[in-house]
């Protein structure tokens, strides 16, 4: 018997912003292969410099007022209304997930999964915070769940580039790129939660209201998480004989 589905008006937007037919998106999905190869179609690169200017040269109103227009025509099936929609976004974003990883290819994949997210959430949106805290907050689950998948590939952590940065000469270990890898080390340490409420604690300097928005948690449970993630962290510190 055929199947009497019909791709929804939004999936069909996709497919058409992506330059693809409906078979291919389907195809895709059918073999359980990562959408997000499709990205780089509209995703070349979390660098966009016009963006920028454009961002710089528009209030909060008229920004507000061009991200209105371009979700309504996205979810009318305007491919090209969501592409303006990442290049408005792409690079704040992409600045944000840097905190998440180092690793070029691996950044440029989970911007890219931040937008395909965004665009399949967007019937979602109810405009009650700014499209960007709403990205941020998707970039948010997207990195911690980039951490979580870390951690389970990750069989045995070795510390061979810590104890050689540990043993190097005081003008080596006192260089800021040194000691910015060396928190990078310990932070990877941690669990991803933990992980998660340092870096957009004390690495975003964000307050315990913005945490609590970017990741769905209540203040108590931020506080909490925070005064454990210290704890632990201050344990490896010591373990590595470091005074935290």
């Amino acid at each position: 018997m055929k199947s009497s589905f019909r791709p929804s008006l939004v999936l069909n937007g996709l497919a058409a912003w992506m330059e693809l037919h409906w078979l291919a998106i389907t195809n895709r999905l059918a073999t359980n292969i990562r959408l997000a190869k499709y990205c780089k179609a509209w995703c070349n690169s979390p660098m966009l410099s016009a963006s920028d200017s454009q961002r710089e040269t528009l209030t909060v109103s008229e920004a507000a007022e061009l991200d209105a227009a371009d979700i309504r025509d996205s979810l009318a099936g305007d491919g090209d209304a969501f592409r303006r929609l990442v290049q408005r976004y792409q690079q704040p974003i992409a600045d944000y997930l840097w905190r998440f990883t180092r690793d070029r290819r691996q950044w440029e994949e989970l911007v890219q999964d931040v937008f395909v997210e965004g665009y399949l959430s967007l019937p979602s949106y109810s405009a009650k915070a700014p499209l960007l805290h709403w990205l941020k907050r998707i970039a948010t689950r997207v990195g911690y769940r980039f951490w979580k998948n870390q951690q389970r590939r990750r069989i045995e952590a070795t510390w061979t580039e810590e104890a050689d940065l540990l043993t190097s000469t005081d003008e080596a270990v006192g260089s800021a790129q040194a000691a910015a890898e060396l928190v990078q080390q310990m932070l990877a340490e941690l669990a991803p939660r933990d992980r998660l409420v340092m870096t957009l604690t004390y690495l975003e300097q964000r307050d315990v209201a913005e945490v609590a928005k970017l990741t769905g948690w209540s203040k108590s449970m931020v506080k909490v998480q925070l005064h454990r993630a210290r704890k632990r962290l201050a344990k490896i510190c010591k373990k590595r004989g470091i005074e935290p």
